[in-house]
């Protein structure tokens, strides 16, 4: 429909309107060589870290880095994140704060979750959890909704004494979504889901000059299964047959047993 193909050009827009040159000279952080979660972070949207979801992934860092990943969300998922920052043994009070944004780098409220934590001098971890909206299928231009594909990560430190600057840290993050069913679905879908604007070609060189935007290709597992289908379909079949039950009973109550014998039929 209009809003789908709306909503995927522009943020098609936002990543290939950015200019290579603007991109962080890091390599884009990818998933460990024998195939699991990712043990660094991006330290930018377009070097975001890609994981999947109930996969937890690591990373060491800098207090006062940026550390960003990147996961699928797909509608009716209703998605968690949770951070933990593993802190050195020696450290003042600071504070630590998880974002999460969608693809067309919105940043998304949290439901409920300590999105904001500080941790205190004896503190040897501090952690961190956000409950984001329910994914939804389908929704207005200009509303803030969240909606099918790729969501962003981001880590970092928001309170920190100069002292403690570039003190390293170690950081784990795992996203886990709950399936919320028909009770979330809505009537609309959008044609393909946000997907991020860009991403580096990690095989690219810095001096190439085809170094550009690609699309992400993380998915969810089952792929994406935004559409008609939800399991409303199921309750509405089943009041259906229950109110075509109701009826037959009704109707058998209520006709009596015909007309007696003793009455003569009418002329």
């Amino acid at each position: 429909m209009r809003v789908g193909h709306t909503l995927t050009a522009a943020a098609l827009l936002l990543g290939v309107a950015a200019s290579p040159a603007a991109a962080d000279a890091s390599p884009s952080a990818s998933p460990s060589e024998d195939g699991g979660a990712p043990t660094a972070a991006g330290t930018s949207f377009r070097t975001a870290a890609e994981i999947e979801q109930g996969r937890p992934a690591t990373a060491n860092g800098a207090a006062g880095d940026y550390l960003y990943w990147s996961f699928p969300a797909d509608a009716g998922q209703r998605p968690t994140v949770r951070a933990t920052v593993r802190l050195p043994e020696t450290h003042a009070a600071e504070t630590w704060r998880v974002d999460v944004y969608d693809g067309l780098r919105r940043r998304q409220a949290c439901q409920y979750g300590a999105q904001t934590r500080t941790a205190a001098a004896d503190a040897g971890s501090v952690e961190l959890a956000c409950v984001l909206r329910t994914v939804r299928a389908w929704s207005e231009p200009w509303a803030n909704d969240p909606l099918p594909g790729t969501y962003y990560v981001r880590l970092t430190v928001v309170d920190l004494p100069t002292s403690d600057l570039g003190v390293r840290v170690g950081a784990q993050v795992e996203v886990d979504s709950k399936d919320m069913g028909g009770a979330s679905a809505v009537d609309g879908s959008l044609s393909e889901p946000l997907v991020p604007g860009a991403a580096v070609r990690p095989d690219a060189d810095e001096d190439d000059a085809d170094r550009g935007a690609v699309l992400s290709a993380i998915e969810p597992e089952d792929g994406w299964s935004s559409g008609w289908w939800s399991d409303r379909w199921v309750w509405t079949g089943i009041g259906g047959v229950l109110a075509a039950l109701a009826g037959v009973g009704g109707y058998a109550l209520t006709r009596g047993s015909g007309r007696p014998g003793r009455v003569p039929p009418t002329a």
